[in-house]
């Protein structure tokens, strides 16, 4: 809640109401997305890979380079929604919790500084190994391969050698989700690998994000390395979203649109990968 506080006092200082709820040809756009892509990602599929993918096929964005920033500046508050939902459904060790979630918060504050500073052909090509890796780790979770991998595990925390690689771990990620990698994916191999419950990944996942996202944000605001114009309908968006997911979707089928997410995953890497390469290096 504090954190929340922080974002929105700094948002609504360095970008004013007029300029964030600024109506255009692209207001309509840009909340269907939010809506879409946190509806989505409260469901499990994460919003990062998606809205990335609309950006582009409705180009949202007037500046390639803004895009890591808009995806996190954008998706904080739906995130922190999402966390209010979903943190108490399962118990997790404290001190597993705790550390894994304080080192994504470190790892995004030190990659946000770092990203607000690349040029548009690193962003771009940033961006594209982000979707091809994460299109890669989604693909692995729908044809059964990371579940597989979760199989039989019982444990609720993490202990000595296993915790250490946790926390080192939650950092990188922490890192990469400021680059726009989403953190779900590669967190939940990484939980089901240190021989976690399966379930344990999703409080990990969410407070790692809800912790995260407000940190990272904060950097880009304060560089204006976002999209400004109206971006509060995308996060307006969004925010409905997820309470209309958490409150209203008992049961749904996600598989086939699994699938095309992956399918257009992989498609969008590949054409932000071909663009990189028709900006001249800054």
């Amino acid at each position: 809640m504090v954190l929340s506080i922080i974002y929105t006092v700094a948002l609504g200082r360095r970008a004013s109401l007029p300029v964030l709820f600024e109506r255009g040809p692209k207001t309509l756009t840009g909340f269907a997305i939010g809506f879409v892509t946190d509806f989505l990602d409260t469901l499990g599929i994460g919003s990062y890979l998606t809205t990335t993918a609309l950006f582009r096929a409705t180009r949202y964005l007037d500046d390639d380079r803004h895009l890591p920033g808009t995806l996190n500046v954008g998706h904080t508050l739906a995130l922190l929604a999402e966390s209010l939902f979903f943190i108490t459904a399962v118990q997790v060790e404290p001190l597993t919790l705790g550390s894994m979630v304080l080192a994504a918060t470190i790892g995004g504050q030190v990659g946000s500084h770092i990203v607000s500073r690349l040029n548009r052909q690193l962003i771009l090509r940033t961006i594209s190994i982000a979707m091809l890796v994460t299109s890669t780790l989604m693909l692995s979770r729908i044809t059964g391969l990371v579940d597989s991998l979760g199989s039989g595990n019982t444990a609720m925390g993490l202990s000595g050698l296993a915790l250490l690689i946790g926390v080192v771990g939650n950092f990188i990620l922490g890192v990469l989700m400021s680059a726009g990698v989403g953190l779900y994916a590669p967190c939940m191999v990484m939980v089901y690998l240190l021989g976690m419950n399966p379930l344990a990944a999703f409080p990990i996942m969410m407070t790692s994000c809800a912790a995260l996202a407000p940190v990272v944000s904060l950097t880009f605001i304060k560089t204006e390395s976002y999209h400004k114009k109206g971006l509060g309908w995308f996060i307006v968006g969004g925010v409905i979203g997820v309470v209309i997911a958490a409150t209203l979707v008992k049961s749904l089928s996600l598989d086939v649109l699994s699938w095309i997410i992956v399918f257009v995953g992989f498609y969008t890497a590949l054409t932000l990968f071909r663009a990189s390469q028709k900006v001249e290096p800054a």
